[in-house]
């Protein structure tokens, strides 16, 4: 055979025509034409199946035969305008009265034009898949490519699964179309508690519309060809019970549907439920068949388990709607809460027999409906029941588990024993408080020991227990006498008794235990028995040394804190005694006051002086070095001192500061204080003063207090060097000149400024003597800082 090619190179083909086709696209073209033809066939096929229907009813309803009946079918459709196949769907859907048809006239009734071709349309397609639906009841894989062709397709659909729900909660892929063989095959089976789009519709019980899967997080069934893609998850059921869900999956983002749209997606899916109820296996994770138990097999699976358990079917009324559960039988170990007979019980309603179950917190026929419902199984511990008794309400604490196999759902309870909980609270107890307890049979020699006390000792169970006689040889030699003591007052004196000892276990370690114990007697008083327990105290030995050392630290720390506090003290007074010998001067009457902190570990830094220098002048200062304690005491008596020294030089207060600034910075390791000084001349009355980050002097003068100009100056220790500027003030007689450290004024609730005001106010009035004056000013200071204080104030006479 010569091979073909295309036209040879130089040879020109008349205008418009076009290369023979290749024999790969004939090929393609010939399997979608047939593809094609095959759909066809199968509409076809689906209409003359609906036509049948249809002239089937009408040889029922008039009594004719099939010739006749399709004559009839024909003329009526021809004289209503529709197709055969569009009449034929109407007179099905006025016959079944099911819920394709409820959808069907809803849906044709909320239309403006029900005769349109497309409404028309609408209600054949539901038809068709109802057809494909049924013809199919056993196969969902055929069931789902119907929906997806007759009914979904025409919607926008691109995909749909159908989910069939195992007894566990899992899901199983029982059918789909649109999705890739490989998609289907990864997505065949979804254990219980996965979160999926399917998921949602089994759990809510109630069509989930998802607008697009991009804004959740669930992983489902070819997400990965359509991100974006809106999705619904449709309940599939009946009486009450889910049986699977019904999945459909758009291409994009999927706006609100009307509403019926939705009662059309939910016939689907009650076509999917007849389907589903006939899916008589699901594969599980091993893939294999797992065949639902049929009642019978339930029952005779709960007379072999140790737990009372029920047999609940559904009960449903005369719409097919679940109202009920009907105890179909309970085993043999089933316990009443209200202690009535099996018989009594066996055979009623759940709630004829158990009322209460329908409230309260648990609220167990709801818990019970809705594992019927989604098939995954419920547990729970300590769960209340209740029963009623007469008139009045019993309730039973009980562990309870709900599943649900085939149609039928297992309840199991195992009510708690009273007796069992306060054994297990006892031994709870025990084993948080370390605690073992024993009895020694004295009459029979035999010691009992309960398991916890094993542990104590760090013996295995098996091996026998240590009686009280030999005790001494499992303790410390220096326990020796306390054991000794605690046998005597036990079994020679027959009295309680108790006792601390440390135990040496046979893995060496040691450890420190308590026992208690007491004698038991019989009616005669004789000796029978000692029982007692032990109890591991060694975290509590522990942290009492512990603690004992921590106590020895602090009250060192206190006893060397209170010395270095009285040191300062001292110090502090032996420089500064809270009052002192007048000083001598001209004209002039000087008083000084230092009152000390109220708490010794407050001791702080405040110093004063007041001395005639020999130039005749009289050097008067104030100053407060930070800090408390010893440092501060002793940092203040270096920087009067330097003072002092300095002053003998005639220098300026200005000067003397800056002098006492070098001091303050390269002399005593850096500290840092405020200080004011003046001095005054008798002979002129005027006092040159200067301040360093220090309260200015306050002049009171004809009942009148003010603070003296705010002079530049920087605190002491600061900075290596600085200027301080000075001033001249001239006074006259009777004038009162106070110099005092921050301690008289500070307040925690008010600012500076505040606390000063309340100051000048209070230096207005004058008493007699200077004394009487400063004496005043302390006793009305409002300063709560509880700061030590110093005062030096002058009077012109």
């Amino acid at each position: 055979m010569a091979e073909q090619t295309g036209p040879e190179e130089g040879v020109n083909l008349p205008e418009g025509a076009a290369a023979a086709p290749s024999p790969v696209g004939r090929l393609a073209a010939t399997v979608d034409r047939l593809r094609r033809e095959v759909i066809k066939a199968q509409a076809e096929a689906d209409g003359r199946a609906l036509v049948e229907l249809a002239k089937g009813i009408l040889v029922e309803r008039l009594g004719c035969g099939p010739s006749e009946a399709a004559q009839q079918l024909s003329a009526l459709a021809g004289q209503s305008g529709l197709s055969p196949l569009e009449f034929a769907v109407d007179v099905i859907n006025q016959a079944a009265k099911d819920r394709v048809s409820e959808v069907t006239q809803a849906f044709l009734a909320s239309v403006d034009r029900p005769d349109d071709p497309a409404a028309q349309s609408a209600a054949v397609r539901l038809r068709a898949a109802e057809s494909g639906a049924l013809a199919a009841a056993h196969d969902t894989q055929a069931v789902a490519d119907a929906l997806l062709q007759h009914a979904l397709g025409p919607l926008g659909a691109v995909a749909v699964a159908i989910w069939a729900a195992g007894s566990d909660g899992s899901l199983t892929l029982a059918g789909s179309a649109g999705f890739s063989p490989g998609e289907a095959e990864r997505w065949r089976y979804v254990p219980p508690d996965v979160a999926t789009v399917a998921r949602c519709g089994l759990t809510e019980g109630a069509t989930q519309w998802i607008e697009s899967l991009a804004l959740t997080g669930l992983p489902t069934i070819g997400r990965q060809s359509h991100p974006d893609g809106g999705r619904a998850a449709v309940p599939a059921g009946s009486a009450g019970r889910v049986d699977g869900v019904l999945e459909i999956a758009w291409p994009a983002p999927l706006e609100r549907q009307p509403p019926q749209v939705v009662r059309q997606v939910e016939a689907l899916a009650d076509l999917c439920a007849h389907t589903l109820q006939a899916y008589s296996h699901v594969r599980g994770p091993d893939h294999g068949p797992l065949v639902l138990p049929d009642t019978a097999e339930l029952m005779d699976l709960t007379d072999g388990l140790h737990d009372p358990a029920l047999v609940l079917v559904p009960h449903v009324d005369a719409g097919g709607k679940l109202v009920d559960f009907r105890i179909q039988h309970v085993n043999d170990r089933f316990l009443d809460p209200a202690g009535r007979p099996r018989a009594v019980v066996n055979g009623a309603l759940l709630l004829e027999a158990y009322p209460m179950a329908a409230g309260g917190g648990g609220d167990l026929f709801q818990r019970i409906e809705r594992v019927h419902a989604t098939g995954e199984p419920f547990r729970a511990r300590r769960m209340s029941l209740t029963a009623l008794v007469g008139e009045v309400p019993l309730a039973a604490v009980a562990d309870l588990s709900i599943s649900r196999h085939g149609d039928c759902v297992l309840l199991i309870w195992r009510i708690e024993d009273e007796a069992a909980r306060l054994a297990s609270l006892l031994q709870n107890a025990q084993r948080l408080g370390r605690i073992g307890g024993f009895e020694e049979d004295l009459l029979t020699g035999e010691t009992t020991w309960n398991g916890q006390l094993f542990t104590l000792y760090g013996r295995p169970e098996s091996s026998p227990p240590v009686p009280l006689e030999d005790l001494a040889a499992h303790t410390h030699p220096d326990d020796a006498v306390v054991v000794g003591r605690l046998l005597r007052t036990l079994l020679h004196r027959r009295r309680p008794a108790s006792a601390a000892f440390r135990l040496q276990r046979p893995d060496g370690v040691t450890r420190h235990m308590r026992i208690v114990a007491e004698p038991v007697l019989d009616t005669d008083e004789r000796l029978v028995a000692v029982r007692g327990a032990y109890q591991d105290i060694s975290s509590q030995h522990w942290t009492e040394v512990a603690l004992a050392a921590t106590r020895d630290q602090l009250a060192q720390s206190e006893q060397h804190a209170s010395e270095r506090s009285r040191l300062a003290l001292q110090l502090q007074h032996a420089i500064m005694p809270p009052t002192r010998a007048p000083l001598e001067a001209p004209g002039l009457q000087v008083a000084v006051r230092y009152r000390p902190a109220e708490e010794e570990h407050l001791v702080g830094g405040d110093w004063y002086d007041a001395v005639m220098l020999p130039s005749r002048l009289v050097m008067l200062c104030v100053g407060d070095v930070a800090g408390h304690g010893i440092e501060a005491a002793t940092s203040m008596v270096v920087l009067r001192n330097a003072l002092r020294g300095l002053a003998v030089t005639g220098a300026g207060p200005g000067q003397l500061l800056s002098w006492l600034n070098i001091v303050a910075h390269h002399l005593t390791g850096s500290i840092t204080a405020t200080a004011v000084c003046g001095l005054y001349d008798p002979s002129r009355h005027t006092l040159r003063w200067a301040r360093a980050g220090h309260l200015p002097p306050v002049l009171v003068r004809d009942s009148q207090a003010a603070p003296l100009p705010l002079l530049r100056g920087m605190l002491l220790g600061a900075v290596p060097e600085t200027v301080y500027e000075e001033e001249e003030v001239q006074l006259a007689a009777d004038d009162t000149l106070l110099m005092y450290t921050d301690g008289l004024i500070e307040r925690r609730d008010r600012s500076v400024e505040e606390s000063l005001t309340q100051l000048l106010v209070q230096a207005r009035t004058v008493p007699p003597t200077l004394d009487q004056q400063l004496d005043r000013l302390l006793t009305y200071s409002r300063s709560d800082t509880d700061d030590d204080t110093c005062i030096v104030g002058i009077r012109l006479r």
